[in-house]
């Protein structure tokens, strides 16, 4: 078994996260089994007292789920095997991995078809034969970070661009392995197991059966990472999808795979102001059958590239923005032939006429070195505002970026832009603003320049989360509630049903061990709390 290292400084990477927040922690262990992830877990559980365990993979999470909040970090990091593979009934292929794997590094896989088969078995080598016989075959989830693992994928429900047409990870997920707080095992698989109503009775592989009271909220119809995911007679795996690390530990995915569009176009489409804009993806969305994209840059942000286009080796193949475009709308387009593709941009055309644009001010990318640019030009917004901030962290340590991650009912958009607008203008801020506009959901970012600009920010976004919620929407679409979000989550849902969650994760982790801090406060996980949430079941 891999032995628990001290939390040293060699560790020191381990404390933090892409949020900028840090934690600590006693001890870290890199299991590369789920044996040794279970005997790991069945120590930890065994100490007295017991200890807490915070879950990681590659740390990219931008709502500090992965940051320690003291006794055990355990990465999972090193589990990141390919395991085998089958096709059903269908003709679907389904890969199996554990959590480890990188996002970046299945997609070369898939594409160069180079997957390890280190292990396998023949049924999975066969099917291998025929998914390399097949035409390419593709995984839809498309985080910005590429470097996310697929575990932590699933552990707060990730998206990314194309969620427009393929929906979040939950979607493409047909089966899990999980290893509960004390190291018994659940082996899930979509369509097994259900709830009814609101109860969910499941049992481990040891033979323990678990009965489970599901919250009593209701979801909003929006695009939703905020908090457990709960429905009559639901899907016992979509528990476990989007749950923080809070329910137990994902030692295993069974990820769907698509065959991959024969014709694949990016399309920017640049307006005058951000009116236009707005009203060029309300009147796409219903027409537009093409689109698997709407990506949103507002004039903010292309001014943050205007000023470094042309610095440096990094962005030297920018396009120059014309100072006359106020905002931008990628569009990306999914075809199975040109020609298809030619009555979509057909169409796209007369959209924008429709909005006060022109043909003539868009950028078409038809092959991989174009698309290539248009990845740049996408990725170098938030990496150059990164840079901004973290130069005014020199001389201002106290303050960091603070990025949205809301959404609303597509009715809302217009309404949510507004506020946003009126807020920021009224707080004096800088801000930019990209995401993925398809699915109402902006990550709006605050740059603060001090202390108090930091402060008024914060502020914003508490008064955003609570018109949010009124307007149907989430508070958090894709990076989870994390840490820094529960005071958000508490807003969205009110104190009876965050006690309600917090009751749920008592029921699978008595003594309130996993992911310690995410979702709510360690005050929901006391006695009292958690007498509190019997009270309200009843």
């Amino acid at each position: 078994m891999q032995e628990f290292k001290p939390m040293n400084a060699e560790f020191d990477e381990y404390r933090r996260d892409e949020s900028r927040s840090q934690g600590e922690a006693d001890t870290i262990s890199f299991p590369t089994t789920e044996d040794e992830l279970c005997a790991q877990l069945r120590v930890l559980a065994e100490s007295e007292p017991s200890v807490p365990v915070t879950v990681q993979g590659a740390r990219t999470g931008l709502a500090a789920g992965a940051v320690p909040h003291g006794g055990h970090v355990l990465n999972l990091s090193k589990m990141n095997a390919f395991l085998g593979l089958r096709r059903d009934g269908a003709g679907v292929f389904h890969l199996r991995v554990q959590p480890g794997v990188v996002s970046s590094e299945l997609r070369r896989h898939l594409h160069a078809k180079t997957i390890p088969t280190t292990g396998w078995d023949e049924a999975s080598l066969v099917s291998l034969e025929e998914l390399y016989a097949a035409p390419e075959q593709f995984f839809p989830t498309d985080p910005t970070e590429t470097s996310a693992c697929v575990g932590g994928m699933a552990a707060c429900n990730a998206s990314g661009a194309r969620s427009y047409r393929y929906g979040p990870m939950r979607h493409r997920v047909s089966a899990l392995r999980v290893a509960l707080a004390d190291g018994e095992m659940l082996s899930l698989r979509r369509g097994e197991q259900r709830a009814h109503g609101r109860t969910l009775v499941l049992a481990t592989e040891q033979g323990r059966t678990i009965r489970l009271d599901l919250p009593t909220y209701e979801m909003p119809h929006t695009k939703n990472a905020s908090g457990y995911a709960v429905e009559d007679d639901m899907d016992a795996i979509d528990l476990f999808i989007g749950s923080d690390g809070t329910l137990g530990v994902i030692t295993e995915l069974e990820l769907v795979l698509m065959p991959l569009p024969q014709v694949v176009w990016g399309v920017n489409c640049f307006f005058g102001d951000e009116a236009a804009a707005l009203d060029f993806v309300a009147a796409a969305r219903p027409r537009l059958k093409e689109a698997s994209a709407f990506e949103y840059f507002d004039g903010e942000a292309l001014g943050v590239l205007r000023e470094v286009h042309g610095e440096g080796a990094s962005f030297a193949s920018l396009p120059a923005v014309p100072t006359a475009y106020g905002a931008c709308v990628f569009v990306e387009l999914e075809c199975e032939t040109e020609e298809g593709a030619m009555a979509a941009l057909g169409t796209l055309g007369e959209l924008l006429r429709e909005a006060d644009a022109s043909e003539e001010d868009t950028w078409v990318a038809r092959t991989d070195v174009d698309r290539e640019r248009q990845r740049l030009f996408r990725h170098a917004v938030p990496e150059c505002v990164n840079m901004r901030i973290d130069l005014r962290r020199r001389s201002t340590p106290g303050i960091t970026k603070l990025g949205s991650d809301m959404s609303v009912p597509d009715e809302r958009l217009h309404d949510v832009m507004a506020l946003y607008r009126r807020t920021i203008a009224e707080a004096g801020l800088e801000s930019a603003t990209w995401g993925h506009i398809g699915d109402n959901h902006l990550h709006v970012n605050i740059l603060p320049r001090d202390e108090r600009e930091f402060a008024l920010g914060k502020d914003l976004f508490r008064l955003w989360a609570r018109e949010v919620t009124a307007m149907g929407g989430a508070v958090s679409a894709e990076h989870g509630v994390g840490k820094l979000k529960c005071d958000f989550l508490l807003t969205m849902y009110g104190e009876a049903h965050v006690r309600e969650m917090a009751s749920l994760k008592l029921q699978l982790d008595p003594a309130g061990r996993l992911g310690r801090g995410n979702l709510f406060g360690e005050g929901y996980l006391d006695a009292r709390g958690s007498a509190a949430c019997g009270e309200e079941r009843a």
